[in-house]
């Protein structure tokens, strides 16, 4: 069972970043706070629609809180936090789901202090230390989570000074705090990550987010009869490089599941024929980009993230948290990543010299595409890499490998040339904002270009493709491109007819050099079982100690 907490800043206005998370991380519970919209204008249909029952209570102005549980309604247990009649600001919400009893809250910051504002956020947190003793005292699953808006050690800040006088930092808020855990209540994510930052909000000031200049405002504490089934915690820290992104980010945990396996009986009854002929559908296999992602991931973590020794590991945790992510997400029977030869030109480069021309890559990041290759290797996945070949080639050509044995394919891929795969068998994952993934089978590829997965080389030859300095046909956009080919059929039946008779042999070129080439040279596709604990020993070695915690917490789930 994964519970998450997320200070959603403002639900409505971050409703598309909401829904992809959703999609993506797939918590079972989902605790919100800061919805900042009137109990009328919670988006109930939309999350709905996710696949998400919601209990709530709202208010129009910081406040606001929510739990949503997926495939099912939380049964809603209290709507306001006990102790004084007269508080009307929406901080706190309790529902069961699923045999958990699970709070959403969100403490009062308590700026400026001293002041009204700040005695009003001690006197709250003494009413939830109260609230949560006679919780406690049930001996019944329970789950604080939310923003309490205090760092609870200095180890949960970023170095500074600036913060001093803040009431998040102040001894009485983290006296309380403590209070709380002495209570029984643990700290989750600190406990299985007890030297990582883990930070969950970067102010927007100050360029905080870029600088890693993070706070961990948001916890999830499990009572003791919670605390024995967990698993696994973490920060999904992609979301606040988002788009639109809020200020926070969320925290998760996973719990076991309560129930216990029966015991099989001595003698069994004898299977129906019908069951004993069924096979189990194949799981896909699963083709990545590495070069897209690496750069992607590259861009898209803070640069202050560094290996042991100092050198810069925010792609590859980027790349890595993509990677366990779709596995997780797609549980496939094998994954290949196929990977660009940076240092060797391919036969396009040769027969178009502007080919990619002015891509020059940061020395950061060149360092760190020698290493991810060894992080995939150490999960048991496999790497395809060859002189002479690009990454999009391996794709191509473990497609054909799969479909030619009767299997199905999810190609991980940020290039729309990738699109050319897309089929009955194959699935295209393009990434969107927010970690959504989108998927693109031939109808999605129609719709976005007017044309079949088959003739995107000849759309792209027509069209041009700007990143890879390919340039088209004179005066033929997107629309032009999707016509002609509707039309013709292809790009040879349309020279054939006498279009483009100068550009005839440039043409023929560009598509050859969009066509991605299913000759390449594969590793094995045979089915692999991860080896999440020799990556994990990796990772450590690297430094990188919270990525390490979570493969060893995959390696005891035994996933598929």
């Amino acid at each position: 069972m994964k519970i998450a907490t997320f200070n959603i800043n403002n639900i409505n206005k971050r409703l598309a970043n909401l829904l992809a998370w959703l999609r993506t991380a797939k918590p079972d519970v989902a605790c919100l706070q800061e919805l900042r919209c009137t109990d009328e204008k919670f988006p109930k249909a939309a999350i709905e629609k996710a696949g998400y029952g919601a209990v709530w209570r709202g208010q129009s102005a910081w406040n606001g809180v929510a739990i949503l549980a997926r495939g099912c309604e939380p049964v809603l247990t209290r709507r306001e936090l006990p102790g004084d009649p007269q508080d009307s600001q929406a901080r706190y919400i309790e529902a069961a789901v699923n045999g958990v009893l699970i709070a959403s809250l969100y403490a009062p910051n308590g700026n400026p202090q001293p002041g009204p504002k700040f005695a009003y956020k001690l006197a709250w947190n003494e009413r939830l230390l109260k609230h949560a003793a006679k919780l406690y005292a049930t001996n019944v699953p329970v789950v604080l989570a939310g923003d309490y808006n205090v760092v609870p050690t200095d180890r949960d800040i970023y170095p500074t000074t600036s913060y001093e006088d803040n009431a998040l930092v102040q001894p009485q808020p983290r006296a309380q705090f403590q209070r709380l855990l002495k209570q029984g209540w643990v700290d989750a994510v600190r406990t299985l990550h007890p030297n990582a930052p883990m930070y969950t909000f970067w102010h927007y000031m100050r360029n905080r987010w870029p600088r890693d200049a993070g706070l961990r405002l948001d916890h999830l504490l499990p009572s003791r009869e919670a605390a024995t089934r967990l698993l696994d915690a973490g920060v999904d820290r992609e979301m606040r490089g988002a788009e639109n992104a809020s200020d926070h980010a969320p925290a998760w945990i996973v719990l076991r599941d309560s129930t216990r396996k029966l015991r099989r009986p001595a003698v069994q009854r004898e299977k129906p024929a019908a069951t004993i002929s069924k096979k189990r559908p194949r799981r896909p296999l699963l083709v990545i980009d590495g070069d897209s992602f690496a750069h992607r991931a590259y861009h898209g973590v803070p640069k202050s993230i560094l290996t042991g020794d100092g050198k810069p590991a925010n792609a590859i945790l980027g790349f890595a948290n993509i990677l366990l992510r779709l596995y997780r997400t797609e549980t496939p029977r094998a994954v290949v990543v196929g990977w660009d030869t940076l240092d060797a030109p391919t036969y396009r480069h040769k027969a178009l010299p502007g080919y990619q021309g002015g891509r020059e890559f940061d020395d950061e990041i060149i360092q760190q595409l020698r290493q991810i290759p060894r992080f995939v290797a150490a999960c048991g996945f496999a790497n395809a890499k060859a002189r002479g070949f690009e990454a999009d080639d391996f794709l191509a050509a473990a497609v054909r490998a799969e479909e030619r044995r009767g299997g199905t394919v999810l190609v991980a891929s940020g290039d729309r040339d990738s699109f050319q795969l897309a089929s009955e068998r194959t699935t295209i994952l393009y990434p969107l904002r927010a970690g959504e993934m989108a998927r693109v089978g031939p109808a999605e590829v129609r719709e976005r270009y007017g044309v079949d997965p088959k003739q995107v080389p000849d759309f792209i030859a027509l069209r041009g493709d700007p990143s890879d300095r390919i340039p088209g046909a004179p005066g033929v956009g997107a629309q032009g491109a999707a016509e002609l080919l509707r039309k013709h059929g292809t790009l040879e039946a349309l020279l054939k007819a006498g279009r483009f008779a100068a550009q005839a042999e440039d043409l023929k070129l560009f598509k050859s050099i969009a066509t991605m080439n299913a000759k390449a040279p594969l590793p094995s596709l045979a089915s692999q079982t991860p080896t999440w604990h020799k990556a994990a020993t990796l990772a450590r070695r690297w430094g990188l100690n919270q990525l390490a915690t979570r493969l060893e917490a995959l390696a005891a789930e035994r996933l598929p």
